[in-house]
């Protein structure tokens, strides 16, 4: 909807009303309670079909609509202004243009889309109809990604010449469910769950991938997806990105290490606003100290020595901030502007993902072209 001017307007004086597809973590853990912390957001429906995850919304978010497939969703699209898909990865693209089709701006977990293409299709149709369309990548809010964005913005670490990120887990027994299905179908494995997560850091960082190498192994017994993957990014501006997504590490290694002309960064330890969601607890409402992590956890920065022996000095981490994406996202909806993650965005991570499967299968280095077809 739109008034005049150009600008939407919300379908209610009450704010942008928000549909959410999908209950599950993503839907219960990550966007619901971000879309209810969000001025001039209301979660006015959530879409599930399982009774239990209706019952949970409906006591996590009193007032709010419960129904059970998205097509009872769209038929009330004319009372919504937003819908967020965070449903199952297979559904992403089709559920993201029938949100369209309907009118309605879209948020879509990541990854948008199983591939570059169906994610430029999106931006495509997005555009023709004048719509928002932005994908969640909340890492971009993490308090150690945004200590480096400083670090970089500050010139402490000079030219950057090997950027390494790390997202490791210790999960030898595989938990099954359709993000550890070897079907194609379901965009299932870690490259693209958590590897959309550091390819999108890399990119943010440092620019367009020219070219990618990967190792991706399924090492469990019975998993039937990657679970230990390693992707090698050469970025246009010189830095090299290496970076690791894996469920069987037995030791965890830093998150990011970061190193410089000037200096290096090592930081160890996960941001801790996924803990404290899983945790029930929420954002705002007053809340101090939100995203914030003890002076034990920061990083090091310095040169010649490891922070393990005492080397460098300790660097204050930045407060996480997942909040600031749907604030970004209402003040797209508000203004018309662009969303803070972009389908195009979204697009040239897929890029990377899909050169590293062909990397992997093929056992050589893919050079990605500049005029956003792959040269493989």
């Amino acid at each position: 909807m739109s008034d005049d001017s150009g600008i939407p307007a919300p379908a209610s004086p009450d704010g942008f009303r928000v549909g959410l597809i999908g209950y599950g973590l993503a839907g219960s853990v990550f966007h619901a309670p971000l879309i209810a912390a969000t001025d001039d957001l209301t979660l006015d429906t959530v879409v599930t079909g399982n009774p239990d995850r209706q019952r949970q919304a409906a006591a996590e978010h009193p007032g709010v609509r419960t129904v059970s497939g998205s097509e009872e969703l769209f038929e009330r699209a004319g009372e919504l202004d937003l819908v967020v898909i965070a449903s199952p990865n297979r559904t992403h693209v089709p559920l993201a243009h029938a949100a369209l089709e309907a009118g309605l701006a879209v948020v879509v977990d990541k990854p948008l889309a199983a591939t570059a293409a169906e994610a430029e299709a999106l931006a495509e149709a997005a555009e023709e109809r004048g719509l928002l369309l932005s994908a969640f990548q909340n890492r971009r809010w993490d308090n150690d990604f945004r200590t480096v964005q400083r670090l970089l913005a500050d010139g402490s670490l000079g030219s950057v010449l090997r950027f390494e990120s790390r997202f490791e887990r210790w999960r030898p027994q595989p938990k099954g469910g359709w993000r550890e299905s070897g079907d194609p179908a379901e965009i299932g494995g870690l490259l693209y769950d958590l590897g959309s997560h550091v390819v999108d850091q890399a990119l943010t960082l440092f620019g367009p991938a020219v070219s990618v190498y990967a190792e991706v192994d399924v090492r469990r017994a019975g998993a039937e997806a990657d679970d230990d993957t390693f992707i090698a990014v050469t970025h246009a501006g010189g830095t090299r990105s290496h970076l690791w997504v894996s469920a069987t590490a037995a030791q965890l290694g830093p998150r990011f290490r970061v190193l410089g002309s000037a200096a290096g960064y090592v930081k160890y330890g996960l941001d801790p606003q996924e803990a404290a969601l899983r945790e029930g607890l929420r954002p705002g409402a007053g809340r101090t100290g939100w995203g914030v992590e003890p002076e034990s956890l920061w990083g090091r920065l310095g040169a010649g020595e490891s922070p393990q022996t005492g080397g460098g000095d300790p660097v204050p981490t930045l407060p996480g901030d997942y909040p600031a994406y749907y604030a970004a996202i209402e003040a797209a909806l508000r203004t018309g502007g662009e969303p803070p993650v972009t389908a195009r965005e979204a697009a040239a991570t897929l890029r990377v993902l899909e050169a590293a499967r062909v990397s992997a299968d093929e056992g050589r280095t893919v050079r990605i072209g500049e005029d956003r077809e792959d040269r493989w």
